[in-house]
């Protein structure tokens, strides 16, 4: 089952009336990107991971994602095609890159570039690695268990609150 990223996002547009879209915004200490606001999505993402908000990658990197769920990050997350369409077309209508949505985010990040980890966005290693943040002394005290462990840093961020504390 292979869903191309251009079915993704015709499908998405057609059904961006369905979805309530809010726009992300900065603050002076960090990043608020709309919460995963669906239930589907939720419960097939969330049964393994955080639930990342789909504000964090452009709408090409959700494709990527979902275009291999058998090997996602080493493990099966295989879903039957109509339930992959349906989480897809979620994430691809709330995309980093849909309708100006996180423009901070995305900078410096090339136009083509289709990044599957948050950790591999330019935003998120100026935001990190400058800081020392993910060193693993540092990973370690907070209690991530690896570098895109984002909950373990940012107590809201399933809510999609990404302050600096």
């Amino acid at each position: 089952m292979l869903i191309t990223l251009r079915h993704a996002l015709l499908v998405a547009a057609a059904g961006a009336a369905l979805v309530q879209l809010t726009n992300s915004e900065s603050f002076a200490d960090g990043l608020r990107t709309p919460p995963v606001n669906d239930a589907l999505v939720a419960k097939e993402c969330g049964a393994c991971h955080m639930l990342y908000p789909a504000g964090l990658l452009p709408a090409r990197s959700w494709g990527r994602l979902t275009a291999d769920l058998k090997n996602h990050f080493g493990d099966n997350a295989e879903l039957d095609t109509e339930t992959t369409r349906k989480v897809l077309t979620y994430l691809a209508v709330n995309a980093a890159d849909q309708a100006g949505r996180n423009p901070k985010i995305l900078r410096d990040l090339p136009t083509a570039a289709e990044p599957t980890r948050i950790i591999d966005l330019p935003w998120w290693k100026r935001k990190h690695e400058r800081k020392d943040r993910t060193s693993p002394v540092t990973l370690a005290r907070k209690g991530a268990k690896f570098k895109g462990d984002c909950a373990a840093c940012h107590k809201d961020a399933a809510k999609g609150y990404f302050d600096e504390d």
